[in-house]
């Protein structure tokens, strides 16, 4: 039994790379939301023509990069969704919904500070994971059956 994972959330650390790394092995396939930050903000003026409000130019984007995470959701089995230190993700909570919505297995991986303000999101899960290994032997359980140690 192989999964289709879709890692969706903040994008300023190394998590999916250790999630990725860490999962060499097993039958899992991998896909994104665009990681690279500026194109992730400019790719609708860049490809559709500029805007004079920021809140157009966003839109573009918006719309173009939900292409790519409405795909990527729908064909997953596990929708990991990190939610980071540093920024509010509210494009990571709406994801998320969306997985939640369409009945897809949820992980979701946060600080403990985060905790209260995640509840209801956290509620919706099947786990709520603090680091990327976490994760990482989730999958290995999931598909094998082994336990860590």
């Amino acid at each position: 039994m192989g999964l289709n994972v879709y890692l969706s959330g903040e994008i300023h650390t190394d998590w999916r790379d250790r999630i990725i790394e860490g999962a060499q092995g097993l039958d899992l396939t991998f896909s994104a939301p665009v990681t690279d930050h500026a194109a992730s903000d400019d790719c609708g003026v860049a490809i559709l023509g500029a805007e004079d409000s920021k809140l157009w130019h966003d839109r573009k984007g918006a719309m173009l990069n939900a292409i790519r995470t409405r795909k990527g959701i729908a064909d997953a089995d596990v929708v990991v969704v990190r939610f980071g230190d540093k920024y509010r993700q509210w494009n990571a909570a709406f994801d998320a919904g969306y997985a939640a919505a369409l009945g897809k297995s949820l992980i979701i991986l946060q600080p403990p500070e985060h905790d209260h303000a995640l509840k209801e999101v956290d509620a919706a899960a099947l786990a709520v994971a603090r680091e990327p290994e976490e994760v990482v032997e989730i999958f290995r359980y999931v598909l094998t059956g082994t336990l860590p140690g």
